[in-house]
């Protein structure tokens, strides 16, 4: 495997390297239903790839990684199942961040506070800020995120000088991924071809790379793959090259 992982990193050209990848963690029930156990034990499987694609990125030197954890939809899920992920998310942070840090990543959460018990959110945002003074890979945690709900708060947040100066162009400044680029590449596993709500503004000419692998089984080799296919395609932006 590691002798694959090299000849990958190979074909790599680091210096056309995306900026900003966005990830779309699915198939995390059906890997366990597939294994005849319950949908929060593929949850805890997939925490174990997002170490794995973290490692591969910051020897990468990836500058922006986002991980779509829990969407504003994920509340309409079984009781248990959004009380159990929630406790995973914040049993994760405690385990990671030690090593998240050693790392140099700064760690954020984008997404509302709505439905959010207020001391549970300042638990996992006291744990983020720990990486605040890391200037390395910036990990963004899509965490009670929806890409409608951004752009309605961003909105909402404006006063009438600012709605009346919007352009396209500095809409940026009021997202919550505020002073990053936008995604070159958005990463969906499972097969399935949609965007769920995810990054909707930012993602207006991001690369999609579908894959059915589903994201416990997604490792380093996966992600290096999915790199290489990025960086052979033709961004256009709408224009012709």
């Amino acid at each position: 495997m590691k002798n694959k992982e090299k000849e990958l990193i190979a074909q790599i050209d680091l210096e056309r390297m995306p900026r900003h990848i966005g990830i779309i963690m699915d198939g995390n029930g059906r890997w366990a239903s597939k294994r005849l156990r319950p949908r929060l034990f593929g949850h805890q499987e997939g925490a174990k790839a997002i170490r794995r694609v973290v490692e591969i990125t910051v020897e990468l030197k990836l500058e922006y990684l986002t991980f779509y954890a829990f969407s504003t939809e994920n509340w309409n899920r079984p009781d248990d199942e959004v009380k159990g992920l929630l406790k995973l998310l914040k049993d994760r942070l405690i385990k990671e961040i030690p090593e998240l840090n050693k790392q140099n990543i700064y760690v954020q959460f984008i997404g509302t506070k709505d439905r959010l018990d207020p001391q549970y959110l300042a638990d996992i945002e006291k744990m983020a800020e720990m990486t605040h003074d890391n200037d390395g890979m910036t990990v963004n945690i899509a965490f009670n995120y929806g890409g409608r709900q951004e752009i309605i708060e961003a909105v909402k947040g404006m006063n009438p000088e600012e709605i009346a100066s919007l352009t396209p162009e500095n809409m940026n400044r009021y997202l919550w991924t505020k002073g990053q680029p936008d995604p070159d590449l958005i990463i969906r596993t499972s097969g399935e071809h949609r965007l769920s709500n995810f990054l909707l503004w930012q993602s207006a000419y991001s690369e999609i790379y579908i894959t059915d692998v589903l994201w416990p089984d997604f490792g380093k080799i996966d992600m290096l793959e999915a790199i290489i296919d990025f960086q052979k395609r033709n961004r256009r932006f709408g224009g012709l090259k």
